[in-house]
């Protein structure tokens, strides 16, 4: 495909509107309302969200994680390893940002706040919960870290397995576990006709919500 055909590309979005009338007062509320229609849509992983962190020396670094909670509707929920790049750059810049993307409903959500680690027994509830291959997995990889061969991870898993014969759950990871990122600032993103979308973002003030409208 050239450069001009992908230029060429475009999708008329006309599904929906959004109006400050049609939200709840509370951001994270709102996205439960948001995510549960994207839900009923049975929308390919309407759990995916990108997940962006910044580096010490500035350097943005983003990937797709799994939304996995919204705790008493005031946080975003996520797992990770906390030796993995995303890690170790929430640890010196615990600042973050989340977009979720659900082109099926022509809807997109960004998320900024401040992280922090969630409590060790809910990271702990959730690491035993998972199916097994997914626990010797994270004790096995030492995530975003440089590995020599496939052949070298599976014989990680195998020492995983050997450590831990047939047992279930496994204990958790000390360097595994969750990340709470409590918002100060939501925009929900509707597609309409002819590029004027509608926008509507939350912005955190002192324990309330305001909310008003950007231009597209």
């Amino acid at each position: 495909m050239t450069d001009h055909q992908l230029a060429d590309l475009r999708q008329s979005y006309s599904q929906r509107t959004l109006s400050e009338a049609d939200v709840l007062p509370a951001a994270v509320p709102q996205f439960r309302a948001w995510l549960d229609e994207a839900l009923s849509a049975r929308l390919d992983e309407p759990t995916a969200m990108t997940l962006a962190t910044v580096s010490e020396a500035g350097q943005p670094s983003a990937r797709i994680v799994l939304l996995k909670g919204l705790p008493a509707d005031e946080a975003f929920l996520f797992y990770t390893n906390y030796d993995s790049r995303k890690g170790r750059e929430l640890a010196a810049r615990p600042l973050a940002a989340l977009t979720f993307f659900w082109p099926g409903l022509e809807r997109q959500v960004r998320v900024e706040g401040r992280v922090e680690k969630a409590p060790a027994t809910l990271s702990t509830e959730y690491f035993q919960s998972r199916p097994r291959g997914s626990q010797v997995g994270a004790w096995a990889s030492p995530q975003s870290q440089p590995i020599g061969s496939r052949q070298e991870l599976e014989a990680l898993e195998q020492a995983v397995e050997a450590r831990f014969p047939g047992q279930e759950p496994l204990p958790r990871p000390d360097n595994w576990g969750g990340y709470l990122l409590r918002p100060h600032r939501v925009e929900f993103w509707q597609g309409r006709p002819s590029r004027l979308h509608d926008r509507i973002v939350y912005e955190l003030d002192g324990a309330s919500w305001t909310l008003s409208r950007l231009a597209p």
